[in-house]
């Protein structure tokens, strides 16, 4: 009689040790997981940031000095009878029987139904009607400009960090120097010598006045050629950052045993580089990169200044001169949404890539 012998367990399957504690493990071992908990706690923090920054966007333009019904009736120059003031006052909900808890009440009914009520400065025309004829031009320009910006900056940082001690260290004070020079003077700059000397590009604006808007050729060169100065202004101030801090992270994570293990196994250097120090070094990267996204919403005030371009940024000055505040706080609702929504990616994306992060914060 044969007496049955138990089967040996299985040995487990051999790991990586290039990949022990990188962000790399868990990819390898069971995919990539959302971390639907992490999601839900983040949105909570997010809805509540979200309460305050709406309810502060409500206050702080009625603490200013006057309103934009006194500042209305000062530029009609008297061509408006004092009735009118007592009108829009009315219309506005600024008159003196309405208290301020009412006019916040009444804001939240508005939002709630999607209403950012009517631009006094801008002939009474709804306020989202005035903030989605300057934001496509904001999104555009700094849009791709930063996107642009960072793409390149990030992948420079990497080589550069990866090449440490070489030629291209050189990179590091030239971008560096160009990012501190005053970004009103880097775009007078240019003009000066890509428009005014050279002629190779228009000065400002965001097309010819000639030129008839639409989705034809002669328009879109149009944009793109004016919109060249300001986003290669743009790229050259914001690449010296994305740059350094790249190639500070690199140098941080080459010191690490896995890079040493990798080098040690004769991995192709192209792999060591993309595929385990630049996908841990980039993470720090992603957090200031949300920042960034949601900032370009509300563009560049002094590049648009310079350049005369019709983005949410000179509208937003145009607003706070005028002290309309239904245009203000419909500008600073969709900054403020703007860079909440990019925090929450970056954040998902960020747990996504580093388990680490959500098994600390679950």
């Amino acid at each position: 009689m044969t007496v049955p012998v138990d089967e040996a367990p299985a040995e487990a399957p051999p790991v990586d040790p290039t990949l022990v504690g990188t962000t790399a493990t868990r990819a390898e071992r069971g995919g990539i997981r959302v971390p639907w908990r992490f999601i839900g706690g983040r949105v909570l923090f997010y809805a509540f940031t979200a309460w305050a920054a709406i309810t502060i966007n409500f206050f702080i333009p009625r603490m200013m000095k006057g309103d934009a019904v006194t500042a209305y009736m000062a530029q009609a120059r008297g061509q408006l009878q004092p009735e009118a003031a007592t009108a829009l006052r009315l219309m506005f909900g600024l008159d003196d029987s309405t208290t301020l808890w009412d006019q916040y009440v009444r804001y939240w009914g508005m939002l709630l139904r999607g209403d950012l009520g009517v631009s006094i400065s801008s002939g009474m025309a709804p306020v989202s009607d005035v903030i989605s004829s300057a934001l496509p031009w904001t999104l555009g320009l700094v849009g791709l400009a930063t996107v642009l910006s960072f793409i390149v900056g990030t992948v420079v940082g990497a080589i550069v960090g990866w090449r440490r001690g070489g030629r291209l260290d050189v990179l590091i004070p030239v971008t560096t120097f160009l990012g501190t020079v005053p970004y009103f003077w880097l775009g007078l700059i240019f003009i000066a010598v890509f428009s005014t000397l050279l002629g190779w590009f228009p000065a400002g604006h965001a097309y010819e006045l000639g030129v008839s808007p639409g989705w034809n050729w002669p328009f879109i060169s149009d944009v793109i050629a004016h919109a060249a100065l300001p986003a290669l202004t743009i790229v050259i101030a914001s690449l010296g950052g994305w740059v350094l801090g790249m190639r500070n992270m690199m140098l941080t994570v080459l010191d690490e045993d896995y890079i040493t293990v990798a080098q040690a196994k004769g991995l192709p250097d192209k792999r060591v580089l993309w595929r385990y120090a630049a996908r841990n070094a980039v993470l720090p990267q992603i957090q200031s990169f949300a920042l960034a996204l949601g900032f370009i919403v509300g563009g560049t005030l002094v590049m648009e200044m310079v350049f005369s371009y019709p983005g949410i940024g000179l509208l937003l000055l145009n607003a706070t001169n005028a002290k309309d505040y239904a245009l203000m706080q419909g500008i600073f609702l969709v900054l403020v949404l703007a860079v909440l929504i990019a925090n929450i990616l970056a954040d998902i994306a960020y747990a996504i890539l580093d388990p680490r992060v959500r098994e600390t914060e679950a």
